[in-house]
């Protein structure tokens, strides 16, 4: 048990030295990561598109 509570202190202490983002940081990091996603859906999209218009020219 001794060790459990060593332990669960550790984590707590740890989580102190996190430096958390700030709000604005998270907003601004999550609008980056959707552009991005979004960009490469229309990227593969247009790709998956010109493949099956080359199959389908053959």
């Amino acid at each position: 048990m001794n060790n459990d509570r060593n332990f669960l202190a550790n984590v707590v202490s740890e989580m102190k030295k996190v430096s958390w983002p700030t709000g604005k940081e998270v907003v601004n990091y999550t609008s980056i990561v959707v552009f991005t996603v979004i960009f490469f859906l229309f990227f593969f999209y247009a790709i998956d598109i010109g493949i099956t218009y080359l199959i389908d020219a053959m």
